[in-house]
């Protein structure tokens, strides 16, 4: 085979490929610039599989652990921010205790010293004095609320030793020590006399609460007697160092304020203060209970813990337990005017910090989706990969389908040429034998035989087509053509068998449908023959109907319901308009793919057929309709056994129906028929030519058709229409007998055509003895017996059915003008009078390798009166057409040995070139055997036992005016021929 050869010379080029790619490989570094190494580098380890299974992961691993490294950073970060959060919380709540706490205590600060020149205005300026215990007490208690952090207030006089006895004369009490050496500070020291000293300062007044401390001498006990030292000695108030209160043991500080006799200037000296002191008024501070009553006014959410101590001299705590911890601790200064003494706040948070749950749902959803970015990542590349991976192993495939396809191809096209080129042979000698003197046993043998080649012949052009249509290389010539000759021709291929089964065989066109359209006749003469075949096939008594109409006549009617009872033979059939109600162009509304294509189409041009082939079969059972149009299935598994086929014949119809842009169904009922029908766009031929049976000898005459059914009586009409002649229809032959008789002359009917049915229960009425009456001719089934008792002793013309235009001219024609020396049979004698005047005396050369096919191609053109001259070789054949010469046409075959037919005609061509451009120039002579040549051009005509579509195309590629496939018959000959010698007589 071919394709073997050709892969074993890609084989070797693949492999001369790859020593070029190895030795190239050897010298690249040395030549490529840093763009190509780079883009090398790149495709050599990013773009192959090793770059999913060990780059990318490692890309994936190094991007799981960056990530985790800055997921841990996020969470460490946003705890920090947490964390100094907190701490400026702590800090600001800190600071704002310990500024209310130093703002309140300075409030009570600056009413102890107004307090203070309250006492020295009216205690010591009046005489006498204007305050004494009871109103002391009540006006402090009474102005309490401006001195929010005392706890009560008591004012000692200054007493020198010499007037002491007086002093204690006139309050009536002895001056007595603050604290003993035997006691604690907490007990009240009622009983122990002040000693002896230079200077006392006993309490003459107090709040109500401290009413205890009166008599006390406050220079007796060590930190009140230094406590009133500084304060007269710096004129400002002095605290204390923490201590425990009399009587309450509780920490508190006194607060002291010296009470001068006399306004002193701001520029006093110490000594000046203390000689002017006259008395000292002291504020005492409870810390512990201030301290929770300020706490209790700024209570929150977030508890703290607070603790006030003094650093003067180490530190002192004087509120809150004396705990440390890991934990914030925030410090704030206290300045409660005393520069000789320090304080402090410390405060930390009860309880301790919460999780940074914020921190960690962050750094874990980062985490996550980066984990998720790097799946998807991951993902996608393995997905692109195995897209990759996937398009490369789809074109692998790809070209190893083409390649298959190509086989396939190149299979197809050598099986069917090898078996074309012995079925020519077969065919042809069968033909020419036909053409000798035979018996009528001889006779049937041959005709046997070549049915027999024709059925394997059409068979062989079946699966081509199937095989055509599964590679999308089907496709439909434009040509013009006439519908209704094809369909005479279609229902004379059927003819034979439908009379061997006793069917009427019947073709109805309407009047609508143009003469001449545009399209391809042999595709739609494909699609009937399948249709009528399987018709023939599944059919065995009634009939088979095939009609034509244009869909808008159809749309715009409602005569075309099928009458089961009017029928072409009376058997019930299977509703028409069931086959083809669900085509879109019969819908109310279009879908929009529709509308587009009719308003783009020029409807003037455009014209949708619908052909419909009814019988009267078996039909389809209702449970394998739905596998009618699916390629080598078949109704049931004895259809192939009784019936035959392939069952691709309906498949390939509806494949060919789609390309003439239209639709195909069917109706059926099982066990009374099938309609099968089809829609094809077609375009009208304006160039078209009238009718070639409407000929001037029938031209104005009438007839008359008696058939009592009006279907069959209507296709007699249409028939005797193409010919010219006008027709009236009746059903019984007595209703216009009288007519005939008493003005047979006048009426201008010159023929009664009467179907034998009809004429079976007429027969008796005819007056065969009357003269002038009309020619009578019988329409005659194949099972018409010629000797039965309505066709004895009458002078009848039989024409037998199925009726055809060109038969029934034949037979008008022999009965009317008695010409019966030019026909036989109703044929003309002689094969084909046309093709045998076209090729008459011309040259012809005829080129094939096979001895058969020589012998085939040259007895059928020498039957049509040509002189052919046969050669075996491309070679030779170059060498008898070398101009100038005198062969007036070359039918050359395309597969031969050491030259084929495309070489050949590529040769010749350019022969053909270099004498024209001669002659053009005037550098040889024009004349060759007496005739004048302007042009060497000879008609090659392609003969190949190939149909496929590119052996075609490559035919005109190379030269080739035309094609003609093995076998070939008088009337495709006739069609090739007539193209180059109607017009051209001589070379041109």
């Amino acid at each position: 085979m071919t394709w073997f050869i050709d892969a074993d010379i890609m084989e070797q080029k693949t492999g001369f490929l790859t020593q070029i790619k190895l030795n190239f490989s050897q010298v690249w570094p040395e030549k490529l610039t840093f763009r190509s190494w780079r883009a090398q580098f790149y495709n050599h380890y990013f773009g192959t599989r090793r770059v999913r299974e060990t780059w990318w992961r490692k890309l994936l691993i190094l991007w799981i652990v960056g990530w985790f490294l800055v997921c841990i950073w996020i969470l460490c970060f946003m705890n920090s921010i947490q964390s100094d959060k907190r701490k400026e919380m702590l800090g600001n709540m800190c600071d704002e205790r310990a500024r209310m706490l130093q703002d309140q205590f300075n409030v009570s600060m600056n009413h102890l010293q107004a307090l203070a020149i309250l006492v020295s205005t009216f205690h010591h300026a009046k005489n006498p004095s204007a305050i004494d215990q009871a109103t002391f007490a009540r006006y402090a208690e009474r102005t309490a609320f401006e001195r929010p952090l005392t706890s009560g207030v008591a004012y000692a006089v200054k007493v020198l030793h010499s007037d002491r006895d007086r002093f204690e004369k006139s309050q009536g009490w002895t001056i007595k020590k603050m604290y003993s050496s035997k006691k604690s500070p907490s007990e009240v020291q009622g009983q122990e006399i002040s000693p002896v000293a230079d200077e006392y300062a006993p309490v003459i007044f107090a709040q109500d609460t401290y009413r205890h401390v009166i008599s006390l001498d406050m220079l007796s006990g060590h930190e009140d007697r230094e406590n009133i030292l500084r304060a007269r000695a710096s004129g400002k108030g002095v605290l204390t160092a923490p201590f425990p209160l009399v009587k309450s043991n509780r920490l508190g500080v006194i607060l002291t304020y010296a009470v001068y006799k006399s306004e002193l200037p701001i520029n006093a000296t110490p000594s000046e203060r203390v000689k002017s002191a006259i008395g000292y008024l002291g504020g005492i501070f409870d810390i512990e209970a201030l301290v929770d009553k300020l706490l209790h006014q700024l209570a929150c959410k977030q508890a703290i813990m607070v603790n006030v101590y003094d650093t003067t001299n180490g530190q002192v705590s004087m509120y809150g337990a004396n705990l440390t911890g890991p934990g914030i601790c925030h410090v704030s200064a206290l300045n409660f005017g005393d520069p000789m003494r320090k304080h402090q706040m410390h405060c930390r948070f009860t309880n301790k910090p919460p999780p940074p749950w914020l921190a960690i749902t962050t750094s874990f959803g980062t985490l996550v989706i980066a984990l998720l970015i790097g799946h998807i990542f991951y993902a996608t590349v393995n997905r692109i990969a195995k897209v990759e991976d996937d398009y490369r192993k789809m074109m692998e495939l790809k070209k190893r389908a083409e390649a298959a396809d190509l086989a396939k191809s190149q299979f197809l096209a050598t099986v069917s040429h090898e078996i074309r080129t012995p079925m020519n042979g077969v065919l042809g000698m069968l033909q020419m034998l036909m053409d000798t003197y035979l018996d009528v046993t001889q006779q049937d043998y041959v005709r046997t035989a070549q049915a027999s080649g024709k059925a394997l012949v059409s068979l062989i052009n079946e699966v081509l087509d199937q095989a055509k249509i599964e590679s999308g290389k089907l496709e439909l010539e434009a040509v013009p053509f006439d519908l209704r000759v094809v369909l005479d021709d279609t229902l004379s291929l059927f003819c034979g068998k439908a009379q061997e089964k006793g069917l009427e065989l019947a073709v109805f066109v309407s009047d609508e449908v143009p003469e001449t359209l545009i399209g391809d006749p042999g595709r739609m003469r494909q699609i009937i023959t399948n249709l009528m075949g399987n018709s023939i096939k599944f059919t065995e008594r009634g009939h088979i109907y095939l009609t034509v109409h244009l869909v808008d006549e159809i749309k715009n009617s409602l005569e075309f319901q099928t009458d089961k009872q009017n029928t072409l033979s009376g058997f019930p059939v299977a509703e028409r308009r069931r086959s083809y109600e669900h085509f879109s162009v019969f819908q109310a509304e279009l879908d929009s793919e529709k509308q587009s294509f009719i308003s783009n189409s020029d409807l003037s041009d455009q014209i949708s057929l619908i052909i419909s082939v009814e019988d009267t079969g078996v039909g389809i059972p209702s449970e394998a309709q739905s596998r009618v149009f699916t390629p080598f299935m078949q109704v049931g598994p004895s259809i192939s056994r009784i019936h035959g086929g392939t069952g691709i014949g309906l498949s390939i119809s509806k494949c060919l129906v789609g390309l003439m842009k239209g639709e195909i169904g069917f109706s059926s009922i099982h066990k009374t028929g099938s309609t099968f029908s089809f829609t094809a766009v077609l375009s009208r031929n304006y160039n078209s030519n009238s009718n070639e049976y409407k000929s001037s000898e029938f031209h104005g005459m009438n007839a008359l058709i008696v058939d009592h059914r009006i279907i069959r009586a209507e296709v007699t009409n249409y028939q005797l229409k193409r010919l010219g002649i006008k027709s009236e229809l009746t059903t019984e032959l007595s209703q216009f007998l009288p007519k005939l008789l008493n003005n047979n002359t006048k009426s201008g009917i010159k023929m009664v055509l009467i179907d034998k049915e009809t004429w079976s229960k007429e027969s008796q009425i005819w007056p065969s003895s009357q003269p002038n009456l009309p020619k009578l001719f019988i329409l005659a089934s194949p099972t018409l017996k010629r000797n039965s008792l309505a066709f004895k002793d009458k002078d009848l013309n039989i024409i037998m059915k199925p009726i055809r235009a060109s038969m029934l001219h034949v037979s008008l024609e022999r009965a009317l003008f008695g010409d019966k020396n030019k026909y036989k049979n109703g044929m003309m004698n002689g094969s084909n009078p046309s093709l045998g005047s076209l090729l008459h005396g011309k040259k012809i050369l005829v080129v094939d390798d096979n001895i058969v096919n020589l012998r085939v191609a040259a007895g059928a053109l020498k039957k049509y009166g040509a002189e052919v001259t046969c050669t075996h070789s491309g070679k030779r054949a170059i060498g008898f057409l070398k101009p100038p010469h005198d062969f007036d046409a070359c039918f050359m075959d395309i597969q031969m040995p050491e030259m084929d037919g495309f070489e050949a005609t590529k040769r010749i061509r350019e022969m053909e070139a270099t004498l024209n451009e001669l002659i053009k120039h005037d550098e040889t002579s024009q004349v060759f055997n007496g005739k004048i040549v302007p042009n060497w051009h000879i008609p090659i005509l392609a003969m190949t036992a190939d149909v496929i579509q590119a052996t075609h195309e490559q035919c005109i590629k190379s030269g080739m005016d035309g094609y003609v496939s093995k076998p070939f018959e008088g009337e495709q000959l006739y069609r090739e021929v007539a193209r180059f010698f109607k017009s051209n007589t001589k070379l041109s």
